[in-house]
């Protein structure tokens, strides 16, 4: 009896989360959305976290994938567009975010493939530098427009050209679900992990 009993508890909890995950998430104000449109394409959200440093809350962010993916590698396998939505939760100097995305890219990736891209890296932190800073409730999107690239929008204002090569988003998202993550917590949530 008690078998069958917890059995049945399992099967709530797991249902429980599914139901949750076809809905909205806010995570400290902010609100995602169970789907996303990027050119014309519907994306769903895999998973949202909030990236912590320290005590401090820096930002929220939400992935968008055509399907569900539970892994990195499934991430970065998967075709079609994708998004990663980040909305800051406190004010950032712009040119440190661009330093630490440069930072973290150059972690997840061997020496060689890093060196492919330093050309696109450069010009991203270009991209944040410009804006000198972030305030809490501001946002920008990293896109996967096949076909495009690589669309980053700050502040709702697309950032001049797309970055045309594939590795250079799958690059991007390492930064969050590579093997040295900006923030553990905030892979496994972006991962759609139960708990995280």
């Amino acid at each position: 009896m008690k078998t069958l009993r917890s059995v049945f508890l399992g099967f709530a909890v797991v249902t429980c989360a599914a139901a949750v995950h076809a809905e909205p998430v806010t995570l400290s104000g902010v609100k995602y959305e169970d789907a996303a449109d990027v050119r014309g394409t519907k994306l769903q959200l895999n998973g949202a976290g909030v990236r912590h440093k320290a005590v401090f809350k820096v930002y929220a962010a939400g992935l968008y994938l055509q399907k569900k993916a539970g892994t990195t590698e499934e991430v970065l396998a998967l075709p079609g567009a994708k998004r990663m939505s980040v909305t800051m939760l406190r004010e950032v100097d712009s040119s440190e975010l661009g330093k630490l995305f440069s930072r973290g890219m150059e972690d997840n990736m061997d020496k060689s493939s890093f060196s492919r891209l330093v050309p696109g890296v450069v010009r991203m932190s270009q991209i944040f530098s410009d804006h000198k800073k972030l305030n809490a409730g501001e946002t920008f999107l990293i896109d996967w427009v096949p076909g495009t690239g690589t669309v980053v929008t700050v502040k709702g204002v697309v950032q001049g050209e797309p970055f045309k090569e594939p590795e250079f988003f799958n690059a991007l998202l390492r930064i969050w679900l590579g093997p040295v993550p900006a923030d553990w917590k905030l892979k496994d949530a972006l991962l759609g992990k139960p708990g995280a």
